[in-house]
């Protein structure tokens, strides 16, 4: 019995450390992601860059999405990242209905003007719903958010594709939430 009960609490830990280890590797993926992306973007939209340094936050997403006919989803992952740096690993998910066919991979970035925003995006998730679509603004940020879409008051988007910086940008059906796994200390 006592050789079984020490089997079982060496096999216990073992799981516990390939968890550990595998979030570990998920983690340090997401973070090269969040490099590459801010790195494209800076290439392509440089002013981009004081944005993103003088915001209260930011989150990189990476996306895959497709549609067949009908009927169409995506999946993706990120971090949002808070003036102090800390991080908060995220997923997302998306749905969406209408004619036509693809397959899509691009990646998000957003920018938070206040700790608010941030944390509402963070802790309550955010859902776009419907045929929202992002439109092209300065509004009051000039050129600091040139070639960021407003998506509401506060929060500014860009997004990237294979080509560059989309002209627009649909976030329609799109939840973000924590990933549980990856926010374990």
């Amino acid at each position: 019995m006592r050789t079984f009960l020490l089997t079982l609490l060496v096999c216990m830990t073992s799981a516990v450390a390939v968890a550990d280890d595998k979030a570990a590797k998920e983690r340090a993926e997401i973070q090269k992601i969040e490099k590459e992306t801010l790195a494209k973007l800076y290439s392509v939209q440089p002013s981009a860059k004081g944005a993103i340094e003088g915001a209260a936050g930011y989150a990189v997403f990476s996306n895959f999405g497709m549609k067949i006919l009908v009927a169409g989803s995506g999946t993706g992952k990120g971090v949002a990242v808070d003036k102090t740096g800390k991080r908060t690993y995220m997923k997302m998910g998306e749905l969406q209905a209408g004619i036509g066919i693809g397959v899509k991979k691009f990646r998000v970035i957003f920018v938070f003007d206040s700790p608010d925003k941030l944390d509402a995006f963070v802790n309550q998730g955010w859902e776009f719903g419907g045929q929202t679509t992002a439109a092209a603004t300065t509004g009051d940020k000039g050129s600091a958010m040139q070639g960021g879409l407003s998506v509401s008051p506060g929060v500014w988007m860009y997004q990237l594709t294979d080509k560059g910086l989309a002209a627009e940008a649909t976030v329609k059906g799109t939840k973000y939430w924590k990933d549980e796994d990856l926010n374990k200390n």
